[in-house]
């Protein structure tokens, strides 16, 4: 008996893949620099946690509606307002297991076989995958470091067909760090507007944001708010991973859709964890305040750090906690007689002579670059970048 046929398309998580071997390691007793997880190394700030305490000592823990508590919706419609200045309604918003879950619901309920989805490369490794499971097609429009690892109209455009169903905006990006600002945002909406499409607006690290580009919502483009995806959730900005509460905000008939696969899937988002994000949405404490204030200094950094080791470009990302370092002048050397030929190659290396693990760019569709995530400390930091300048120099 065969699995279904989407998966032999897809491979599992290769950052999960790589986070599990770095905590392997290091029960080892291998002394590990892991850059390889998109995680804040904060805990989740007190006044978050005691709302979810809270919760289980009024013993809130029971099925809720599937699509999230009335609650937690209107603390989603209200952070939507104040953030963005754009106006929904709780019948536009469904809470889910995470934004990876939104994400996944969204592409369900609207791909039909060979449906495509237009993708910007470097793309957060889990889209394709999840177009593929859902029977669509990925379509990818390749950016560069030259233009910030952002796509432009004229490029979108082009790959627009009557197939398109669906494109991708990922802002601030992972793994570029890159964001969009207002006015490229408005030449990207002629596009979208004038062909129909749906747009999967991902902003799930909105809130870190590093210099004087104020963030800008798709939301808060009014000609095209009913083919917006809005798509976020509580895990990057509270340092909530663990507690899996993502949201979108969308056209009605979409949220009913997304009520129905849901309610048939999961039922009900984890009813502690709502509690939790109610609170984390209706205040932004001095913990959080502080966490941002560090990314910030671990960015700054890091960049000074790369800055020393020479063969290594980096676009110095304006959000999210991620450098995508171009290192394809290293491809063609070699160490003890085994050569660099790609990035995968590059990230082998690195871990196994130098005790750093990275992520290599090929599984976000950039095989010339590299991640880092800085949601580490800075020694860390320190320690593991010197290691990379000193394993690269052995390079011949």
């Amino acid at each position: 008996m065969e699995f279904n046929r989407n998966l032999s398309q897809v491979a599992p998580s290769l950052t999960l893949v790589l986070a599990a071997k770095v905590k392997e390691l290091k029960k080892q007793g291998v002394d590990i620099v892991g850059f390889t997880v998109g995680e804040p190394d904060f805990p989740t700030p007190s006044y978050i946690k005691s709302a979810g305490i809270g919760a289980i000592e009024n013993n809130f823990t029971r099925y809720t509606e599937g699509i999230g508590i009335p609650e937690l919706r209107q603390a989603v419609v209200d952070k939507l307002k104040r953030d963005h200045g754009v106006s929904y309604n709780t019948s536009n918003i469904a809470v889910s297991n995470g934004a990876k879950h939104s994400i996944s619901n969204v592409l369900f309920a609207l791909l039909n076989p060979g449906d495509e989805v237009v993708i910007p490369t470097p793309y957060w490794l889990s889209y394709p995958a999840m177009v593929l499971l859902c029977s669509g097609q990925p379509v990818y429009v390749p950016t560069t470091r030259d233009n910030g690892y952002k796509v432009t109209a004229a490029d979108l455009e082009a790959k627009i067909t009557e197939k398109t169903k669906v494109v991708f905006l990922n802002s601030p990006n992972n793994p570029t760090g890159s964001v969009y600002s207002k006015e490229e945002l408005k030449s990207l909406v002629s596009v979208i507007k004038k062909t129909g499409v749906w747009v999967i607006a991902d902003e799930i690290y909105e809130k870190l944001i590093y210099g004087e580009e104020k963030f800008t919502s798709l939301s808060e483009f009014s000609e095209i708010k009913d083919q917006v995806i809005l798509v976020n959730g509580v895990s990057k900005a509270y340092a909530m991973t663990g507690w899996r509460i993502g949201y979108i905000a969308a056209r009605e008939d979409l949220i009913k859709a997304v009520n129905k696969i849901q309610s048939q899937f999961t039922s009900s988002p984890c009813s502690i964890s709502q509690k939790a994000a109610i609170a984390a949405l209706q205040e932004e404490g001095e913990e959080v305040k502080a966490m941002r204030k560090a990314f910030a200094q671990r960015r700054k950094l890091a960049l000074s750090l790369f800055a020393r080791i020479p063969g290594l470009e980096v676009y110095p990302s304006e959000g999210a906690f991620y450098l995508f370092p171009q290192c394809n002048a290293y491809y063609g050397k070699s160490f003890n007689g085994k050569k660099i030929e790609n990035s995968l190659d590059l990230a082998e290396y690195f871990l196994n002579e130098c005790h750093v693990a990275v992520v290599p760019g090929s599984v976000f569709g950039c095989d010339e670059n590299f991640r880092i995530s800085y949601a580490i400390s800075e020694e860390e930091i320190e320690k593991g970048l010197l290691r990379l300048q000193e394993g690269l120099a052995k390079l011949v």
